[in-house]
């Protein structure tokens, strides 16, 4: 086939997983024996993160233990839903519900609540960055996928992030307006002055 890598999803809490991170693995280490690389998407979309109608999805803990479970298991490349909110282990944690260890420290020293903050938490699960991280653009659609999408850029940049996926935002456009917003970031990634400091 000519492939240069070899990508896979798992979706981590759901009942198939344990299945799909054995199976995963073993792809992702006869990749690497052929000198292949590996992307990993890790999604956490499923109803075991949804508490008291509240989505974690897209939390900053949770999404970052996916990663580094990503990155455990060889993945080259993480893709990861850009962090909206943190607080996942908390809620899943309260009552009798038992999910997992935490540290109240996830949440005062080691992140704050600013964007930037969440996605870089994101990072230093995939051991400091060494697993490279790529942020999905979100959901296509709107009026505002240009804003969107640089701002996703930025963010993802400045947490130490390596990219950004827009497939949808751009190939769903008109020509002239998908290739203005993949230029826009683009430039995000080529400008300097949009740094991790």
């Amino acid at each position: 086939m000519g492939a240069a890598g070899v990508g896979a999803t798992i979706y981590f809490g759901s009942p198939e997983s344990k299945r799909q991170i054995q199976e995963v693995s073993a792809a992702f280490a006869e990749a690497h024996k052929k000198g292949m690389f590996t992307v990993l998407w890790c999604y956490l979309r499923n109803n075991a993160f949804k508490v008291d109608g509240v989505d974690y999805h897209d939390a900053a803990d949770l999404t970052g233990q996916a990663n580094h479970l990503g990155a455990t298991i060889e993945a080259d490349i993480v893709k990861q839903k850009l962090p909206m909110r943190n607080g996942g282990y908390k809620a899943l944690n309260q009552g009798d519900k038992k999910f997992g260890k935490y540290s109240e420290k996830m949440y005062t020293d080691l992140c704050s609540d600013h964007p930037i903050d969440l996605c870089r938490y994101q990072v230093v699960n995939g051991f400091a960055g060494r697993v490279g991280l790529i942020n999905s653009g979100g959901e296509s659609g709107g009026a505002s996928d240009l804003a969107e999408a640089v701002k996703t850029a930025v963010i993802n940049k400045r947490a130490g992030g390596m990219g950004l996926i827009v497939g949808r935002k751009s190939f769903q456009k008109p020509l002239a307006e998908g290739i203005k917003l993949l230029n826009a970031v683009q430039d995000v990634y080529l400008c300097s002055e949009v740094s991790i400091v």
